[in-house]
């Protein structure tokens, strides 16, 4: 049984010499040529966008939405989830590529303003919202829903400005009042008897 046992860990170590450790040094020396590459291609811009804080602010942002979106889609209303995280990090991502675009243009002309870019987000979600107001006979619903994409793209624009306490402070209110009133809502929109019995 010991001879067995000593075949098997010459064996052992034959195959990791042979094979492995080659695989091991290869793997390494990819690791450290993909490195020299990713710095020369993109080292410039990974330091601007760690100057601006570019990742975090996405992450807010895209916390912020998700916060709203898990009480619009606890209410089931048709802009959930997924639709308000986008709405609040795509925000983000405007406002931040149009500051970016104003700072790193050399020599701009004056009628070029940062706020141009986002200044468009307004306009964008306005298409959004008007998507999900429906009139059917003499009522209107979707105007909550409409007003929250509105309400989470600031909240966005916000954040992609510098301010990420500040818009996930308010993004934690906004998913507060929107879960209470709207069980204010339907608390008061009964008549007594039914919370009576």
């Amino acid at each position: 049984m010991g001879k067995v046992l000593e075949v098997l860990i010459e064996v052992f170590n034959v195959f990791v010499s042979t094979c492995i450790a080659p695989i091991l040094g290869w793997l390494g020396e990819c690791s450290l040529m993909f490195n020299e590459w990713f710095w020369m291609f993109f080292g410039g811009e990974y330091f601007i966008l760690e100057e601006h804080n570019a990742l975090s602010r996405l992450l807010v942002a895209t916390v912020s939405g998700a916060l709203v979106g898990l009480e619009r889609e606890w209410a089931a209303k048709p802009a959930g989830l997924r639709t308000n995280i986008f709405i609040c990090a795509g925000s983000a991502l405007f406002t931040l590529a149009s500051i970016l675009s104003w700072q790193f243009i050399a020599g701009a002309p004056a009628t070029v303003d940062p706020g141009r870019i986002s200044a468009q987000i307004v306009t964008g979600v306005g298409f959004l919202g008007a998507g999900v107001i429906l009139k059917t006979g003499l009522t209107v619903t979707g105007m909550t829903t409409a007003s929250t994409i509105w309400f989470v793209a600031a909240i966005g624009m916000l954040i992609g400005m510098g301010f990420p306490g500040f818009g996930f402070s308010i993004a934690f209110c906004a998913a507060f009042l929107l879960f209470a009133l709207g069980r204010a809502e339907r608390y008061f929109s009964h008549p007594l008897e039914d919370h009576e019995g």
